[in-house]
């Protein structure tokens, strides 16, 4: 069984989406805690809703890089995870983590990948970009997470039409629908194989 544990930054929609599909779809997976570098973000509090373990760790607790990576770990090993999903986690995840966790470290991404990735290349700037840039399509990608900002290996996409009328805020709203889907979905191929 995949132990999930979920990496964000703020108010946990991804998080929500997937618990809920994981017990309405029966797939094999099971969110053991949530980690957020921001302590007042939603997901802290949604995650105690579903009495799931919510630990607020960030680098500025911590004087020495290595120790905080080292917290990372040590958090990850009590709860037995095997599987992290980053479901709008603003930070870089340390290499230390990423070998630790070998083609098991997930990303949601508010575009259509390679398009509109990188560093700085978050959240409504993403949204901003697509905009100015007047694409026909977007979307949203899970990919491997590696060393680089956005650059793992592509998982799955799922599209949407960009409408001539469309913002940067209505855009969002479109593309967090398909994320909601997407990532279950992901993560059900993740749990069969598994």
């Amino acid at each position: 069984m995949l132990n999930i544990a979920v990496f964000a930054s703020g108010r946990g929609s991804n998080f929500e989406a997937l618990y809920r599909a994981i017990g309405k779809e029966k797939i094999q997976a099971k969110i053991v805690l949530v980690i957020s570098n921001n302590s007042s973000s939603g997901i802290l509090s949604l995650a105690h809703t579903f009495n799931i373990p919510a630990f607020h760790i960030s680098q500025r607790q911590f004087s020495d890089p290595n120790l905080f990576q080292q917290k990372i770990l040590e958090t990850l090993t009590s709860f037995n995870a095997n599987f992290i999903v980053l479901a709008g986690y603003m930070k870089k995840m340390d290499p230390v983590i990423i070998r630790a966790f070998p083609d098991r470290i997930i990303n949601i991404h508010p575009a259509l990948l390679p398009k509109y990735g990188g560093e700085g290349m978050y959240g409504m700037n993403v949204h901003k970009a697509v905009i100015a840039a007047k694409e026909k399509e977007s979307g949203a990608t899970v990919h491997f997470v590696n060393e680089e900002y956005d650059n793992g290996a592509i998982i799955g996409q799922k599209k949407i039409i960009v409408d001539s009328n469309d913002t940067a805020e209505s855009l969002a709203a479109k593309v967090l629908t398909v994320e909601h889907e997407l990532l279950p979905s992901i993560i059900k191929l993740f749990s069969e194989k598994n």
